[in-house]
């Protein structure tokens, strides 16, 4: 006898349980519900129709209920809202919103795939018509014809994650003035402070207005105002401040939810009940590097965890190594990507870690279009296992943190990192590529041959009057120093050391730390005790102190900023 397996939510976890079935039963009877207009469309894909990246919305739908019947056998059925559960039974309860009518459907097997539901927080103007949420097609459909309306031309983009990021980035790209407003101290919580900032900036010199540090308090006819009292116009808001996971069927149904919020399930995606499913947005997920539980809601994860779950209905087994965390975004000229988890949310769990921020070419000096990309490695101390990375530059920062991701699936350490033969071209990259420099760095902090500080400690280096020993050549001086510091270029170094203090705490800086480094164990070669390297150097202290200088107008810590 045939399965009957039901789909509740038909996009990237639903629709792909449902194809995965299809492939290893030909004769089961799948049928999917999806309460909206469309079933399998790009979710991710969505703000680039804002620019014109994606010049029809009609492009974000991959597939539509006739192309389901046709090409897989599947019935996908829209305007069909399940409203009840009954598990006992095995049936599901489901209101036809084009017939009016209610139906009860049974079940083999049932897939929750409801995703996750935008946070709107209640306050005063937030129900009016040019405020936007960003959940699907019809979503993004009544954004795009609201702010291409002549005179729709200041747009408040609420929430600085992937989603906001993203839409706030598309809006710009298509003329208009956009204000980004973040409740949190940065953008992107899955990078690290000092690497944000580099987008922090890139975001500014596009011409947007950043607002970090402050939230959201009432929403008027063409302003909105925050918690400071500080106003901003807004002809459209657009609410990206986060999503709660859709556990609405779960929790009626009483099914066990997690102590993250999501849908508890089982290695293999079951659910509390043993005929239920589960996956996608509205799950909680085990975290690999974190070792506890916790949410996630990224595509990959969710096709991963399709197939798992349909493979269990036929005694397929499935591998759980549990997720990790890997993310991508283009942020204008810079890709920026991230794997595992960033030093914040390692010291905040209390594991002992350490991390060190490279700057390399990424690709041979000589080839067109070489640029810096800026690498984070987080690693555990003292066994040197990875625990996540973080890489932002103009070339193929994903690449890199793809290969750290790997690494991270299987335990790897710095050690590992270090000595992976990673392919070669000039074109592409460097012999040492930085994903092995950045190992290699790792394993001299770890070992103790050196020591280092890093670009969050300038300041107070600098406001201290400490000794910073500034090794770059006497041009590039000229183009802006560390105030206070003294420049002995590296060529001329051997020859001065009589002017370098021994008694006293020396800190050594280039433009991005490889010079400074040669010079930290020079310094050390001759007998000097308290050297320690400045991690990132004047290129990265520069880009980290930026949009703080700026935005809350101090002085800076350079006699010069020098980007290049």
């Amino acid at each position: 006898m045939s399965k009957r397996v039901l789909v509740i939510g038909g996009v990237a976890g639903g629709a792909s349980t449902a194809a995965r079935v299809r492939r290893l039963d030909e004769q089961a009877e799948i049928i999917m519900f999806e309460k909206g207009p469309h079933v399998s469309f790009s979710n991710c894909s969505l703000p680039y129709h804002l620019s014109g990246i994606v010049e029809k919305s009609e492009k974000l739908l991959m597939m539509d209920p006739v192309q389901f019947k046709k090409k897989y056998n599947i019935e996908a059925r829209v305007f069909h809202e399940v409203v009840s559960i009954q598990k006992e039974e095995k049936t599901i309860t489901v209101y036809d919103h084009a017939t009016k009518q209610t139906i009860v459907e049974a079940y083999d097997h049932l897939v929750l795939s409801p995703g996750a539901n935008p946070i709107v927080p209640k306050l005063e103007g937030i129900e009016q018509p040019h405020v936007f949420t960003v959940r699907n097609v019809v979503d993004i459909e009544r954004l795009q014809q609201y702010v291409t309306q002549e005179n729709v031309q200041n747009i408040a983009v609420i929430g600085g994650g992937f989603i906001g990021v993203e839409v706030a980035e598309n809006l710009r790209l298509a003329g208009k003035n956009v204000s980004l407003i973040e409740f949190a101290p940065q953008i992107l919580a899955p990078f690290d402070d000092d690497m944000v900032q580099i987008l922090h900036k890139e975001l500014l010199d596009k011409g947007m207005q950043l607002i970090t540090n402050d939230g959201l308090a009432s929403v008027e006819q063409q302003t909105v105002t925050l918690q400071s009292g500080k106003r901003v116009r807004a002809d459209a808001v657009v609410l990206a401040i986060g999503v709660r996971p859709d556990t609405t069927l779960a929790e009626k149904a009483g099914l066990k939810i997690g102590e993250t919020g999501g849908i508890a399930v089982n290695q293999n995606y079951v659910t509390s009940d043993p005929n239920i499913y589960a996956v996608g947005d509205a799950i909680e997920v085990y975290h690999q590097v974190m070792r506890r539980y916790t949410r996630l809601a990224l595509a990959g994860p969710a096709q991963k965890q399709a197939r798992a779950a349909a493979d269990h209905m036929y005694g397929i087994t499935n591998r759980h190594r549990g997720v990790i965390g890997s993310s991508s975004i283009q942020v204008f000229d810079y890709a920026a990507a991230t794997t595992g988890i960033n030093e914040k949310v390692a010291r905040d769990l209390g594991i002992p870690c350490d991390s060190v921020y490279v700057i390399a070419p990424d690709k041979v000096g000589l080839m067109p279009n070489s640029q810096p990309l800026h690498l984070k490695v987080v690693f555990e101390v003292p066994t040197g296992r990875v625990l996540g990375a973080q890489a932002i530059g103009k070339g193929n920062a994903d690449k890199r943190i793809d290969v750290i991701a790997t690494l991270i699936s299987f335990g790897g350490t710095i050690e590992d990192l270090k000595d992976l033969e990673l392919s070669y071209s000039p074109m592409y990259s460097t012999a040492k590529d930085v994903v092995n420099m950045a190992a290699l760095v790792a394993s001299n902090v770890l070992a103790g041959r050196f020591e280092q500080v890093h670009v969050s400690e300038a300041r107070s280096l600098v406001e201290s009057g400490a000794y910073i020993l500034d090794v770059r050549e006497a041009g590039e001086v000229k183009n802006g120093m560390l105030k206070g510091a003294i420049n002995i270029p590296l060529s001329e170094l051997r020859e001065r050391l009589d002017e370098i203090p021994k008694d006293e705490p020396v800190y050594v800086h280039c433009r991005s730390a490889q010079r400074s480094y040669n010079a930290t164990v020079a310094l050390q070669g001759a007998g000097f005790t308290r050297v320690k390297n400045m991690s990132g150097s004047y290129l990265g202290i520069c880009l980290y102190e930026y949009y703080r200088d700026v935005t809350e107008q101090r002085e800076p810590i350079m006699t010069k900023y020098n980007f290049k």
